[in-house]
This record gives C-alpha cells, sequence and structure tokens, in this order.
C-alpha cells in the first residue's frame, strides 16, 4: 500500500465514493485529494484532501473528505490518508490544522483535540456550521499541530500488509482499538474483574 496524489483520471471514482459516504464535496477539485492505493491490484482503498482557506492576508487548513472503502477499514489505510495529509499541510508552512468531523474520536488517536467553536479561525466556525447544516449534524471541531501527529504502531503494520475483506464477514472481530479505547488505560462500568 501507498498513498499518492490523486490525478484527473481519479475524479469519477472520488466523486461517487464522496457521494456514497455522504462526505462534503464543497469547492471539489480532484487534485487537492490523495488516494491509498494498493501496489499489486492498483484497487484505490481511501482518499483524503486538506483545503485552505485565503482570508485577507491569513491562511488557515483544513483536513477533510477523508473517507475508506469498507473493504479496507480496519487497516491503516484511513491513518496513512490522514498522516500524508498532516504532513503536506506542514510542508506548505502550516503551524495547526483543523478538522470537522461527526467521528473525533477517529482523529484523536492521531492527536487531534477537539476545540471550542469560540476559539475557532472565522473561516473554519463558519465551515463548522454549514457542515451541521448539511452532512453532518453532530460534527465538531478538531484541530492538531502539524508536528504533534502520531500513529499507532499497530495501524503503521497493519497498512504494510492491507488487503480488502468482505465488509459484511462477521468472523472480522473489532477491538477497542477501532473504536479510539485505550485498552490498557480504559475503564468500564461494569467491570468484572476478568
Amino acid at each position: 500500500m501507498y498513498v499518492r496524489d490523486a490525478k484527473n483520471r481519479d475524479e469519477v471514482w472520488l466523486l461517487d465514493n464522496i457521494e456514497e459516504m455522504a462526505l462534503d464535496d464543497v469547492a471539489f477539485r480532484s487534485r487537492d485529494y490523495v488516494i491509498a492505493v494498493d501496489e499489486g491490484s492498483n484497487d484505490r482503498a481511501g482518499f483524503g484532501r486538506i483545503r485552505v482557506h485565503k482570508v485577507d492576508d491569513t491562511e488557515v487548513c483544513e483536513l477533510t473528505g477523508v473517507g475508506v472503502l469498507p473493504a479496507w477499514r480496519g487497516q491503516g489505510v484511513g491513518a496513512h490518508v490522514v498522516e500524508r495529509l498532516v504532513e503536506t499541510a506542514a510542508d506548505e508552512g502550516f503551524e495547526t490544522i483543523y478538522s470537522i468531523t461527526d467521528q473525533p474520536s477517529y482523529l484523536a488517536r492521531f492527536g487531534f483535540e477537539p476545540i471550542a467553536s469560540s476559539n475557532l479561525p472565522p473561516k473554519i466556525r463558519d465551515r463548522l456550521s454549514e457542515k451541521r447544516e448539511t452532512v453532518q449534524p453532530d460534527a465538531v471541531a478538531t484541530s492538531l499541530d502539524t508536528g504533534g501527529f502520531s500513529m499507532p504502531t499497530r495501524l503503521r503494520e497493519a497498512f504494510k500488509t492491507a488487503t480488502p475483506h468482505d465488509p459484511t464477514d462477521e468472523s472480522a472481530v473489532e477491538d477497542a482499538e477501532d473504536f479510539g479505547i485505550d485498552p490498557d488505560n480504559a475503564t468500564y462500568k461494569y467491570d468484572t474483574g476478568r
């Protein structure tokens, strides 16, 4: 597996999957995306983009539109897409990257933290309102210092050998880490001590 910049020929595939996953496609430009690709089969497994908002003399960077095809989930594909986008933002001189999501626990495993809307740059605050009204009513804003990204070792290793699986296969077991829970430190209401 590897992550590459999207090409013009990826546009239809991106638009189809963005629509199927009900993701935000505002100001869509395929060249803004990166795509995770299987080296052997050349199958596309996931995608995402950063969007730069220019306001007067300042710019802010937003991570958005991250999606992983169901057959590739739980194997570090999304993690590597996010990593590539954070690196790109850092390379472009951004110290902070924002994301508006209804899955903040997913991004928390990489170091993203929730941020109050009153502390957001005005353009990101507007995007939060827009997303809540259109595609993600439960969206929250998160931010990350671009130098503070960290990837769990399990996801880095899983990405190296990722293969598509049947998403309806009930034998595929999800563990606590798939939901952003640290199994070593979590406590549970009905912990029986076993």
